[in-house]
């Protein structure tokens, strides 16, 4: 944790803005009303949109005489001294920039957040969705949280809320162990399911961190937790705060007693899913997915902690319409509807296929998935391969590798060659680029069919090349 009251600061720059979270804490800070701008890169991301609403300057292109001396620091893990002349030019010139803090992204997050009674969404999956739908839900309610979430959500027209309350909603990414830095009044654990493998070598080594967290709550915080997960219940006895738990009926063993919600009768009818919770009466999200139903139950769980009746939060439960690249739906090829998804994990993967199968019964299912990271393909291989059984035309793009990892090792040749030989019978083919990719849609492509992009990496680009979108 990170001892600072940051918004005592009236001017911040912003070092590495384009990326999801920092184009959130630029959004955030504007709003608090601080003189906020940054610098990035040329290339067109989808976080543009949002900085320009906000009216934030954006220089394009690096350039060590324009770093400003007169304000809070804030850069991008994405940058570092080897990769970036203005990371290199702050850590060579000391001196110059000793008046006012420099931070990177995890520690402003962090300080922003302890300041307030912070609540951290936090776990392997779902972590966006379940923020985002927190906040919503919270707002709706009148308790005007502060939310800082890691994607856009068109229902916040950015990915963050400026409330007047001293809650606090943020996202909070466990890679590189950037809970370090978070003080939690209150913490909702999703899943704990191994992943980011450049940066924790085992899966013990992952668990601990979110060990470590729930360590950190005081009692007179809460811990809000996912009762089907079994690593998450072997952590329970380490939390001091109280803990509210949620599970769907079927996922839990008959003989755990007091989940404080617990779902059952779960259908879909209408483009809704509906689902009971305890004795409260029947629920509906228009999210897809039983994923979301926990996710769902995850922030009803959270506001029966803080106190609300979640008898009262049914309207604003249904009318949360999602994040971007969350199952979104992009535009029509024709009438074949196009979805952009984030899943890149195999658990998500695996959950996302599963969710459209469910809601588009009948249809043809065409999956481009690109994996990101050769880390995690390699670490996660098998897993992959049993993740897209629900795929009945597949294509894998070659994998998004990140600069902080060594490339190589595993190709996405590897995974179609690995898949057909675990026997899949349906389509499967290994695409280079989103040239090939592209060619290789408008081929295949039929009227009964809908097409989901599946990646953490910037897939979208194929579905906006598609339907002839500029971003």
């Amino acid at each position: 944790m990170l001892d600072m009251d940051l918004l005592k600061y009236k001017k911040f720059y912003l070092l590495g803005i384009k990326g999801v979270g920092m184009t959130m804490l630029a959004q955030f800070l504007k709003e608090q009303g601080k003189a906020v701008s940054g610098v990035d890169i040329a290339d067109v991301f989808m976080t543009d949109k949002v900085l320009r609403r906000e009216k934030i300057s954006v220089r394009l292109g690096f350039d060590v005489s324009k770093i400003p001396t007169d304000a809070v620091i804030i850069y991008s893990s994405a940058y570092t001294t080897d990769n970036n002349i203005e990371m290199a030019y702050l850590k060579n010139n000391p001196d110059k920039f000793k008046k006012l803090p420099i931070l990177n992204y995890a520690q402003a997050i962090g300080a922003l957040f302890s300041s307030y009674l912070g609540i951290a969404v936090c776990g392997s999956h779902g972590k966006t969705t379940t923020a985002a739908w927190l906040g919503f839900v919270l707002q709706k309610a009148g308790l005007a949280p502060n939310v800082l979430v890691g994607a856009p959500v068109p229902q916040f027209k950015g990915s963050a809320i400026l409330g007047k309350s001293d809650y606090f909603i943020a996202e909070a990414d466990e890679y590189q162990n950037k809970l370090q830095y978070f003080q939690p009044h209150g913490i909702v654990l999703n899943n704990i399911d191994y992943d980011h493998p450049d940066y924790f070598k085992t899966k013990a080594a992952y668990a601990r961190v979110f060990a470590d967290f729930i360590k950190k709550l005081p009692p007179s915080g809460f811990l809000t937790a996912n009762a089907a997960d079994a690593q998450i219940m072997k952590l329970l006895p380490l939390c001091r705060a109280q803990v509210f738990t949620y599970a769907l009926a079927d996922k839990v063993q008959r003989r755990q007693q007091n989940i404080t919600l617990l779902a059952h009768s779960v259908r879909r009818r209408h483009g809704y899913q509906y689902f009971q919770v305890n004795d409260f009466g029947e629920f509906k999200i228009k999210l897809l997915g039983e994923h979301n139903v926990e996710n769902a139950l995850a922030v009803l769980a959270t506001a029966w902690a803080l106190g609300l009746d979640i008898r009262k939060l049914k309207t604003a439960l249904a009318s949360f319409s999602g994040a971007a690249r969350r199952a979104e739906l992009m535009g029509k090829y024709g009438k074949i509807p196009v979805f952009d998804d984030y899943g890149h994990h195999p658990t998500e993967v695996r959950a996302t296929l599963q969710a459209f199968k469910e809601a588009y019964s009948g249809k043809r299912l065409v999956v481009v998935f690109h994996p990101h990271t050769f880390t995690r393909t390699q670490a996660l291989f098998q897993d992959f391969i049993h993740s897209f059984a629900e795929a009945d035309v597949l294509g894998i793009l070659e994998i998004y590798g990140s600069a902080r990892e060594v490339q190589g090792g595993v190709s996405s040749r590897d995974l179609v060659k690995a898949l057909k030989a675990a026997g899949r019978k349906k389509p499967a083919v290994y695409l280079s680029d989103f040239d090939q990719a592209l060619s290789w849609l408008k081929k295949i492509l039929k009227p009964n069919d809908i097409l989901l992009l599946i990646g953490a990496g910037d897939i979208f680009r194929v579905g906006e090349r598609l339907l002839k979108k500029k971003s």
